[in-house]
């Protein structure tokens, strides 16, 4: 009988400790060991520590709730205020210690590493499009003004969003995030 393959288990693995250590700061040896798996079986899976990275980069956008952005039975406005609440929650259990992973390779990586670079860029625009789309169904419910330009507001969203992990772990406190929803939701999007 085939021996099972360690694929899933290693990408989970490799996100995880991605997400805590960072790139640079993370071996393929921690990442077999979480594991559970001989470092030789990762070479099975992966070409490279790159390789992994953006395979994991992929699998963590899979589990950014983007499923809230689509959800037609709320308001649009509701559904993007619902998904960065998710967002903020997500980063609170964790004690503020690890931001977004999408984020952190942005700052760290993608300077280095053109296969990250443009996993990072793939993401944030998948990110961008997705906030667009509920933002110019809000303008056609005149839930926003009509001079709103979706795409350069979720541009805007996004990389304020990011600016506020950065301070919340920063200065280990929640402030940033009511002064993120206080701007996003009460002056830019009224």
């Amino acid at each position: 009988m085939p021996k099972p393959s360690k694929r899933e288990d290693l990408l989970a693995s490799a996100l995880e400790v991605f997400h805590t250590r960072g790139f640079h700061g993370t071996g393929i040896k921690e990442i077999a060991d979480a594991a559970g798996a001989p470092k030789g079986s990762f070479y099975n899976h992966f070409a490279s520590k790159e390789e992994c990275a953006v395979a994991a980069l992929r699998r963590y956008g899979a589990e950014r709730r983007f499923d809230i952005l689509t959800d037609t039975a709320l308001p649009p406005l509701e559904r993007i205020r619902r998904h960065f609440e998710y967002l903020r929650d997500e980063n609170i259990r964790r004690d503020l210690t690890r931001g977004c992973l999408v984020g952190n390779f942005a700052t760290d990586v993608v300077d280095h590493s053109e296969p990250i670079r443009s996993a990072v860029a793939g993401g944030l625009r998948a990110w961008y499009d997705v906030i667009a789309d509920n933002l110019t169904e809000a303008r056609g419910d005149g839930a926003v003004r009509a001079g709103l330009d979706p795409q350069a507001t979720a541009h805007f969203l996004v990389n304020a969003w990011e600016g506020t992990l950065i301070e919340a772990r920063a200065t280990k406190s929640t402030a940033s995030f009511d002064t993120f929803f206080q701007l996003a939701f009460d002056v830019v999007l009224r």
